[in-house]
């Protein structure tokens, strides 16, 4: 289901579109200032969710949102202390606690923010898995907003193309296989079809 602030006039989705720009050109200087890495991860990310969702055909208004979303989705860590986030993914139990605090922080940073309420729905659930074994609600199937849901595909993706924790950097095709083993139980099947037919048919994306 969609939300029903996306069918709006042009002209106001033209000024939420703005409202959204200054947040993330502000929040960019924080993502940078954090982690050049963590920066060129929320771009990647952004470029490909924007470009899964347009081969998907939502609605214009929503691949802006999702665009915006998947930049946004790990600001999360902005909370988080540097040596946890330097340990991940090899974490204590008490540290993994707080370290799956970040998707609902990254929420609630941006719930006072203009424009961001469409937002906060696809940043909170990024990690909810299609089988309900995700967090923070274990949210289960078509009850993940679609643009978690795609966020979700391409977060994984680039994490383990560009994964700092392995010695032996992956290859697209050994990503792409651990998505598709993953189908129907970490990510909605519609979704890995077409993040898999984007990620194959389309040119680099790349941190611009």
């Amino acid at each position: 289901m969609h939300s029903s602030s996306l069918f709006q006039s042009s002209s106001a989705f033209k000024n939420i579109q703005e409202a959204l720009d200054t947040v993330t050109s502000y929040f960019s200087d924080l993502l940078r200032l954090k982690s050049p890495d963590l920066y060129a991860h929320s771009v990647r990310v952004s470029n490909y969710a924007g470009a899964t969702a347009i081969y998907m055909r939502l609605p214009a208004n929503e691949i802006t949102l999702i665009r915006y979303a998947a930049f946004l989705h790990k600001i999360g860590y902005l909370a988080l202390p540097n040596q946890i986030l330097n340990k991940a993914p090899y974490l204590s139990r008490r540290e993994l606690s707080l370290y799956k605090k970040y998707p609902e922080l990254g929420a609630n940073m941006l719930e006072s923010c203009p424009g961001c309420q469409d937002l906060l729905p696809y940043i909170r659930s990024h990690h909810e898995r299609w089988d309900g074994t995700g967090y923070p609600k274990h949210l289960k199937n078509v009850n993940i907003p679609l643009g978690a849901r795609i966020i979700a595909v391409a977060s994984y993706f680039d994490s383990n193309i560009y994964s700092s924790a392995d010695f032996k950097q992956k290859t697209k095709a050994e990503v792409s296989q651990m998505i598709f083993s993953g189908s129907g139980i970490l990510f909605d099947p519609e979704v890995i079809t077409a993040f898999l037919k984007v990620i194959f048919h389309s040119c680099d994306i790349s941190v611009k």
